[in-house]
């Protein structure tokens, strides 16, 4: 039995990429996750990946995968989502804010203005998604008095990566995760967000094949990146911490709660942190926030 066994998880965005990675993490240690995605035709997006192929992967490593289409901009659909939650599992102990409208030209050079007025989608699919989710969850496990929700964020949050909107989001990610957690502290809810480097994602493997300039950045540099179930490995031991609400609030280096857990990548790497390259978060866990929280 996994450290997960009986536990319910739902991750969004998990069609591949950095959610799959979760996904399966999880389910290598028992979890049921429930696996959301716009993704369920091979041919619906360019990248490979869809929700039921990641549950069916979920199924095959010990845990149990259920696929759902949601898009996440549709209120209605996650609404659906969390409904079937609570129906089918009377439960839910882990909510993995992933999905992020990515758009095409995020890696550009180009400035803010030079790049469509549509990229604010990262914004309805990156922010206020997070949200929406967290709300819906938060009325599954307020009343069961446990759970712990955690936002994909990176050292974009405090430094420049990419672009403004993308700074802005997580920026706001981070700030979300630790205001929710003021909130949920009452009812032993653990709400904190996890900050990822370079993670070899398929959109990512294909960005540095297309472009090997960015192999030389700090920020794109292979030899600091990580498999996309690393984060996944660290979400797992900080589910299965009797402790974690300690934690709560709090904005995390992923490479550093790894080190904390002994964790290290699939290959046995363990992986670096960019603290003193890219920068430090801004929040600390609310139990050691002080009175001004």
């Amino acid at each position: 039995m996994g450290q997960l066994t009986g536990k319910v998880a739902v991750v969004t965005g998990a069609s591949r990429g950095i959610g799959k990675g979760i996904a399966l993490a999880l389910a290598d240690q028992g979890a049921t996750v429930y696996v959301t995605g716009r993704s369920v035709r091979p041919d619906d997006h360019a990248l490979p990946g869809t929700v039921g192929e990641t549950a069916a992967q979920c199924d095959a490593r010990g845990g149990r995968g259920i696929a759902v289409a949601v898009d996440h901009g549709d209120d209605a659909q996650v609404a659906a989502l969390f409904a079937r939650v609570a129906g089918e599992q009377g439960r839910l102990d882990i909510l993995v804010n992933n999905a992020f409208a990515l758009p095409e030209d995020l890696t550009t050079p180009l400035p803010f203005w030079e790049k469509p007025l549509s990229n604010w989608e990262m914004v309805d699919v990156g922010v206020r998604s997070n949200f929406t989710a967290a709300w819906h969850a938060a009325k599954i496990m307020t009343p069961q008095r446990s759970g712990l929700m955690v936002a994909i964020s990176g050292y974009v949050g405090v430094t420049y990566t990419y672009g403004a909107v993308f700074g802005t989001c997580k920026s706001a990610v981070d700030r979300m995760a630790r205001d929710m957690a003021i909130e949920l502290e009452p009812h032993n809810v653990a709400s904190l967000s996890l900050w990822q480097g370079l993670t070899f994602t398929e959109r990512a493997n294909r960005n540095l094949t297309a472009d090997p300039a960015m192999k030389t950045r700090t920020v794109t540099n292979p030899l600091i990146g990580c498999s996309p179930e690393f984060p996944g490995r660290v979400i797992a031991a900080l589910a299965a911490d009797p402790a974690i609400m300690a934690r709560s609030g709090g904005t995390f280096i992923t490479a550093e709660v790894a080190q904390d857990y002994g964790i290290t990548d699939i290959d046995g790497k363990t992986i670096p942190s960019l603290r003193a390259e890219r920068g430090s978060p801004i929040w600390r866990p609310i139990a050691e926030a002080g009175h001004g929280r």
